[in-house]
């Protein structure tokens, strides 16, 4: 099923109404989609270096609208929409594990998902069902987003080409350590101060 997805995604790369097909998946990838909207930002990256920085925001600001829709279908339509896509990426059983979770971790769950391979969908819903403030889900999703989206627009515009091939081979490890390094650094700063 993710194989044709993905395939359909890269064709609309090319297309002249790209940007409004990666405005649209990252909308629906913040919500429902399997496919990140990586698979458009980096050809498109690629193929118009010179506009980087507004596929970066098109894709940023998408995805955040996308997440608040997200959380929508947590917070009010859990029985009707919402436990059907956590029972395909098979992650129901774990609401309980998540809404204890979020009383103390929210921002950094939601940053966490947000800037890694984690299925964002899976966080803006579950910020939904357990009822996570809504300025609080806003601000870490626009942060990991944003940051997400600008540094792979911005190796691609630096670097070019060449570095498609070292993001796609290394973007979980990349993410992962750097949301480890970046977690790590305010748990020092917590406790140190």
């Amino acid at each position: 099923m993710i194989r044709p997805l993905y395939d359909w995604t890269m064709r609309l790369a090319g297309h002249r109404h790209a940007m409004w097909a990666m405005g649209f998946i990252s909308f629906i990838e913040s919500s429902v989609f399997p496919v990140p909207p990586d698979a458009l930002l980096m050809p498109m990256v690629l193929a118009r270096r010179d506009r980087a920085w507004a596929i970066a925001a098109v894709c940023t600001i998408a995805s955040v609208v996308g997440g608040a829709f997200g959380y929508l279908i947590g917070y009010f339509l859990w029985d009707a929409i919402g436990q059907q896509v956590m029972n395909l990426y098979g992650y129901t059983d774990k609401m309980d594990q998540f809404a204890a979770l979020y009383n103390e971790w929210g921002f950094w769950i939601v940053a966490g998902a947000g800037f890694t391979p984690f299925p964002y969908k899976v966080i803006t819903i579950a910020s939904g069902v357990t009822h996570l403030d809504f300025a609080i889900f806003m601000i870490a999703s626009a942060v990991s987003r944003g940051a997400r989206f600008f540094l792979v627009a911005g190796l691609l515009w630096y670097f070019g080409p060449p570095i498609r091939t070292f993001i796609e081979k290394n973007l979980g490890i990349l993410a992962t350590a750097f949301f480890l390094l970046l977690l790590g650094g305010f748990v020092a700063v917590r406790y140190m101060v």
